[in-house]
């Protein structure tokens, strides 16, 4: 799955949501995250521990061919990309907390997905390893903070113009993110059924726990709301065009990229409605003020 549509048009569409995102934030929406750190903290602890011990487990109860576990174990360790930003703006989630994990995960991920990743092929007997390429952690950094900073300047500068787009910005967004997938789809349509048959089912597991998880363990230690539908999406909807990267161009390994390609396409219409759950109790929280 790793198309053109996916390697080229996917992060050109998502900088331009970046831009709109960039419209919705301020200097003093990072200053609050930095202030009050639990929720990065709390996110950070299930997305670099808890979450690969879960796909573990879930590798060995299902006794996956190794080439598969070790592409889900990638997947695992592979840091939240610039999806979870939109997901979390549409699904009103704090996507200055979701801005600043994916950029702080993305600089730890250059020793963690190695340390992950190569444990996995030692687990499973194999005799390849994995370094961090610098390059996808400088694109990961341009396609979000560039974006966003043209965004917050156009909100400093003409206010009243970013209060007017917020709406539109947030349908287009959805518009784009559903063309996105339909397109995927139809790429791949002649692929799609033999790869949800070797991990679709573990696939999709991973990702219904991975989006649970980073909701309900940041609320369970007083995380606001907000914060946990950021943490969710952060966690849960993983850089799967990193892993598939790193399978094909490090490990040139077709079959380890498979977990990540399904994961693709299924954390879409599954964090989809997962964030229309959960968004519906912001309303309740909206008349509480943030913390400041």
């Amino acid at each position: 799955m790793d198309s053109a549509l996916s390697t080229v048009g996917l992060p050109i569409a998502l900088g331009i949501i970046m831009l709109g995102l960039g419209l919705d934030l301020a200097l003093a929406d990072f200053r609050r995250v930095a202030r009050h750190p639990r929720a990065a903290v709390v996110a950070l602890a299930c997305q670099l521990v808890l979450l690969p011990l879960v796909c573990f487990g879930l590798v060995e109860l299902f006794g996956l061919d190794p080439l598969l576990a070790i592409g889900m174990m990638l997947l695992a360790a592979s840091p939240g990309g610039t999806t979870a930003n939109l997901f979390s703006h549409l699904f009103r989630g704090d996507v200055a907390l979701n801005i600043s994990l994916t950029a702080v995960n993305s600089v730890l991920a250059i020793g963690t997905l190695p340390l992950i990743t190569n444990l996995a092929i030692d687990h499973f007997g194999r005799d390849d390893s994995v370094t961090m390429p610098i390059g996808e952690v400088v694109q990961v950094f341009a396609l979000i903070l560039v974006p966003v900073a043209i965004g917050m300047a156009v909100r400093a500068s003409r206010p009243d113009f970013a209060a007017r787009m917020e709406r539109p910005v947030r349908i287009g967004s959805a518009v784009i993110l559903a063309i996105l997938v339909l397109g995927i789809l139809l790429d791949q349509r002649e692929d799609v059924g033999g790869y949800l048959a070797d991990v679709g089912v573990v696939a999709a597991l991973f990702c219904v726990i991975s989006l649970a998880v980073g909701y309900v363990v940041p609320r369970a230690v007083g995380v606001r709301e907000r914060q946990a539908i950021a943490s969710s999406m952060e966690i849960g909807v993983h850089n799967g065009t990193l892993a598939i990267y790193v399978a094909v161009e490090v490990l040139d390994s077709t079959a380890i990229s498979v977990p990540a390609a399904v994961y693709s396409v299924l954390m879409f219409p599954l964090a989809t409605i997962w964030g229309w759950a959960v968004s519906r109790r912001v309303t309740a929280e909206a008349a509480a003020p943030e913390p400041v």
